[in-house]
């Protein structure tokens, strides 16, 4: 049976199918078309970016990234264990290594301390991860990057809507990448954008993206035909794909307002809780605007966590816990053997779960949630 609450339930804005039905009769379902590009503008425009390409996910955005950083052997990417594999596997495949610290132990998110303490010869670049939609400490990140000449990618999966230090999320960073995975705010199932804001970097992003070659200036006209001529792959998303996603973006702010509303009464109804010492919840730095995108607790230790998802679960409540720190997973013990004990990563991956949240839960099924989460602890 179903959950009488889901964790997570994609919202419908209203024109999601009028878009979809346009570009069938249109004909082309291909990359590129309209709505695609109408997507693409709408997040150049809100990111102040030089310039915008669709992806297939958030995952072929952060592979170009590494590609546009050049990327190879012995160069080193510093970034946050906590976070999904994405992130790491990027840069992997580019033959460098992932340097893995400590986060912030409020927020989640890169501890800027942390990425000072591995700064090296070696090191490249800068991987901030927007946790929750929450903003990583941009400010002291950048001046670290300056100081040391390193791009700062943003990893802003979690981040439409959000912003930081009066500038959103994705417009921090050279590069930055965003998802429209089915359980993001703006979602289309499958989908994601590479933000380029470096404009020298513009060029080979679009190169990149289409399997190497110089379509995109075919295309425009600035040659008379298209060869390979980098490398590539294909990361394009399909032309149905943008046309639902781009009538999300039309309504990020109705979205992102009913989930404020959802996560303002879960952060009220628990408040007590909290005062008690049974869970911590999630904190927003007054320099940054969320787009409240998950609402999580932190409990005593994974005992309780684990015992509080089961009874959440079988209450029909699909409540979550989130990621395996990467230096403890397979493959970043592989890759990172020398990862040195990260006590917060550690700590609150153990002890972190999360609640259901999205545009459209109602009172009724979020009462339900706090009344199981009560009665746990009393």
């Amino acid at each position: 049976m179903p959950p009488r609450v889901p964790f997570t339930q994609t919202f419908l804005s209203g024109k999601e199918l009028e878009y979809v039905t346009r570009v069938i009769e249109q004909g082309s379902l291909a990359s590129d078309g309209p709505f695609s590009q109408q997507s693409a503008e709408w997040l150049k425009q809100y990111c102040g970016a030089a310039g915008v390409l669709m992806t297939s996910s958030c995952t072929a955005a952060l592979e170009m990234a590494a590609m546009l950083c050049e990327l190879g052997p012995g160069d080193e990417v510093i970034m946050p264990s906590f976070t999904f594999v994405s992130t790491a596997s990027a840069v992997t495949r580019t033959g460098a290594q992932p340097v893995f610290v400590d986060i912030d132990r409020r927020t989640l998110n890169i501890d800027p301390a942390c990425i000072a303490e591995q700064v090296n010869s070696r090191t490249r670049a800068i991987i901030p991860v927007h946790y929750a939609g929450v903003g990583c400490a941009m400010e002291a990140i950048g001046e670290l990057a300056r100081e040391h000449g390193l791009v700062v990618i943003e990893d802003a999966a979690q981040g439409v809507g959000a912003a930081c230090g009066g500038r959103p999320l994705g417009a921090h960073g050279q590069l930055s990448t965003f998802s429209f995975h089915h359980t993001k705010n703006v979602a289309c199932g499958e989908g994601g954008a590479l933000c380029v804001n470096d404009e020298s970097m513009l060029e080979r992003a679009r190169i990149l993206r289409d399997k190497g070659t110089n379509r995109a200036a075919f295309l425009s006209g600035q040659v008379d035909k298209y060869s390979w001529v980098d490398e590539g792959s294909s990361y394009l998303p399909s032309e149905l794909a943008c046309a639902f996603l781009l009538a999300q973006l039309e309504a990020v702010e109705q979205i992102n307002g009913a989930r404020k509303q959802a996560y303002e009464f879960y952060h009220q109804q628990l408040e007590q809780l909290e005062e008690q010492g049974h869970i911590v919840r999630p904190h927003v730095p007054a320099e940054c605007q969320t787009n409240h995108h998950l609402y999580h607790l932190l409990v005593a230790d994974r005992e309780v966590r684990d015992q509080l998802l089961l009874a959440l679960n079988e209450n029909g409540i699909h409540a979550v816990f989130h990621y395996v720190p990467l230096h403890l997973s397979p493959m970043g013990k592989r890759l990172a053997p020398e990862t040195p004990t990260l006590p917060v990563t550690e700590s609150s991956s153990e002890r972190i779960l999360r609640l259901p949240l999205f545009a459209g839960i109602t009172t009724e099924q979020q009462q339900q949630v706090i009344a199981a989460i009560h009665d746990f602890f009393t």
